[in-house]
């Protein structure tokens, strides 16, 4: 059978890799002067705890080509053939990273998943559902590209704009009339890059179910057997958004996940996306 993997920007839980048999690789972190691997030497809080204690954003960097080549070879003496999952090449180098490596190699598939979190995520199960029907990588990929990639459905709910702001991607006086007027962004993942759709206001509950509704609400239809709730915020929140989804759409399978250290490093804290695919 062939081997799914993808980068840590997938977010997906231990469970869910182990039910897929999905193995991953971590991109990098800086915190400091230490630069530690994504989900591996560092977690979510740690990167929200360094911000609060110094006012000082981490940093992320890709997966390099050495790491990349070391983990084909790895892989592949128990299986024949691979493929990776990367973020977006819209986002990271991760996805040249792992072509220039995978040179080395054959049986290496390289795929831009043309998203991130748990839209990354929802690809590599799709390709670790082709994997289980015994299809071969060069048809996993090419199912990949025509009926699945184009179709995730990917955004987040921004409540706070301090960590946009602080890394740049919103100037001060947008992020102070923001903040006045309890302004949040929905951020949608729109060909591989992200782009601002919506301004929500108000208190984050009432904010929360009408992005979920608006979410589920402006597609035709979409695969009712698994979305994602992944965020940065608290349960409380995570809840909301779950009733939310049951009072809007239908679906099998409510994941929660939380956002591993790439998404939380740039979204910061109370983000919250739901993540699905369009039929």
């Amino acid at each position: 059978m062939v081997k799914i993997t993808a980068d840590t920007v997938c977010d997906l839980s231990e469970e869910m890799k182990q039910r897929y048999n999905i193995d991953t690789i971590p991109l990098y972190v800086t915190k400091g002067s230490d630069t530690l691997r994504d989900g591996v030497e560092i977690t979510q809080s740690e990167v929200f705890a360094h911000y609060r204690s110094t006012g000082k954003l981490c940093s992320t960097s890709a997966v390099n080509i050495a790491d990349f080549s070391q983990f084909f070879e790895q892989q592949l003496k128990e299986h024949n053939e691979l493929i990776i999952i990367t973020i977006s090449s819209e986002f990271s180098s991760c996805y040249q990273n792992a072509c220039i490596a995978a040179e080395d190699f054959e049986g290496v598939y390289v795929v831009d998943s043309r998203n991130l979190s748990t839209g990354e995520g929802l690809v590599a199960i799709a390709a670790a559902k082709l994997a289980q029907q015994g299809l071969s990588a060069a048809e996993i990929v090419t199912k990949l590209h025509s009926d699945v990639i184009p179709k995730i459905d990917a955004s987040f709910f921004v409540a706070n704009v301090e960590y946009l702001h602080k890394g740049g991607r919103c100037s001060s006086i947008a992020a102070l009339g923001a903040n006045l007027l309890k302004l949040r962004p929905c951020i949608d993942v729109i060909d591989g890059k992200m782009k601002v759709t919506k301004k929500y206001r108000g208190a984050m509950e009432k904010c929360i179910k009408e992005y979920v509704s608006d979410r589920l609400k402006q597609v035709e239809g979409y695969d009712s057997e698994l979305i994602f709730i992944t965020h940065t915020t608290k349960p409380e929140m995570t809840a909301i958004a779950a009733e939310a989804i049951k009072s809007n759409g239908s679906f099998s399978e409510v994941a929660v996940t939380d956002a591993g250290c790439t998404v939380a490093c740039h979204c910061g804290e109370d983000t919250l996306g739901i993540l699905f695919i369009r039929k």
